[in-house]
């Protein structure tokens, strides 16, 4: 099937079981009830005179990670326009490997409830990193649940119930699953990368807020099985994609990136 008349089968599928252009559904049970807000600004939504004024650089420096979203309508239109934009990403031989599933309604709460229910059986199961780049995920860690969620560092259960809220997709009501091809190679997977970054700068500029989510990666078989994705398919991760509360203090988390200097090599002879 090309890839076009993937997306125009999700679509269909998508408009005869939610409302017409819009997206809602019940939430999964929530584990975790309270989490500090700040007074920084009441949630708004932006003007279509917004959402065209921001420059690339200044679309590239507001997107960031939302872990807590409002559970608010997402107007199809919206996702419909970011799609259509990300799918002129450039990928290796033109093959664009990208392959997503769009969960809402019904199944998005089925698919968090199957999770949390394996989640909970025993340690939750997110992908670990190779101990070179372990504290990458420590220090973030330390700002998500100390700053932003104000779970103190001896407090294991709160910290326990803020890991699980990923399978919760911190109450966002669209989940994106990106899969690619397990016969496809590592040059593929940048492919898959590019097209991530050009969906969540397009979602920005509509006023959306986003988070990839390598913790579904955890539990393949599960979301395969949820969703009915075929067995050839490598699931990569989510995306939670809905409007962000500006009233929660975790969503002003801004994680450090490394300079120039320390990611790069310049060479002329």
């Amino acid at each position: 099937m090309r890839p076009n008349s993937s997306i125009k089968t999700l679509k269909q599928q998508y408009h005869t079981t939610t409302r017409p252009r819009e997206v809602t559904f019940k939430s999964a049970p929530t584990l975790v009830k309270e989490f500090p807000s700040s007074p920084r600004t009441k949630p708004t939504r932006p003007t279509k005179m917004e959402e065209s004024n921001q420059t690339f650089a200044q679309l590239v420096k507001s997107r960031h990670t939302t872990r807590a979203f409002l559970p608010d309508l997402v107007p199809m239109h919206l996702l419909d326009s970011a799609l259509e934009l990300a799918r002129h990403s450039p990928s290796n031989s033109n093959t664009q490997p990208w392959r997503l599933t769009i969960v809402t309604g019904k199944a998005h709460q089925r698919l968090s409830t199957a999770l949390l229910e394996v989640a909970t059986t025993g340690a939750p199961n997110i992908p670990p990193l190779p101990q070179q780049f372990s504290h990458y995920r420590s220090e973030l860690g330390k700002q998500v649940y100390g700053e932003g969620w104000g779970i103190s560092r001896d407090d294991t259960e709160g910290r326990r119930k803020a890991v699980l809220r990923n399978w919760e997709f911190f109450g966002a009501p669209v989940v994106i699953i990106v899969c690619m091809d397990k016969d496809l190679e590592e040059a593929d997977s940048l492919s898959v990368g590019m097209y991530l970054q050009t969906l969540l700068l397009a979602l920005t500029e509509k006023g959306l807020a986003s988070g990839c989510e390598v913790s579904v990666a955890g539990y393949k078989e599960v979301v395969r099985r949820e969703l009915g994705i075929d067995e050839r398919m490598n699931v990569i991760c989510g995306v939670a994609v809905g409007w962000e509360d500006d009233g929660m203090r975790v969503n002003g988390v801004k994680s450090p990136r490394e300079a120039v200097e320390f990611t790069t090599r310049w060479l002329s002879e």
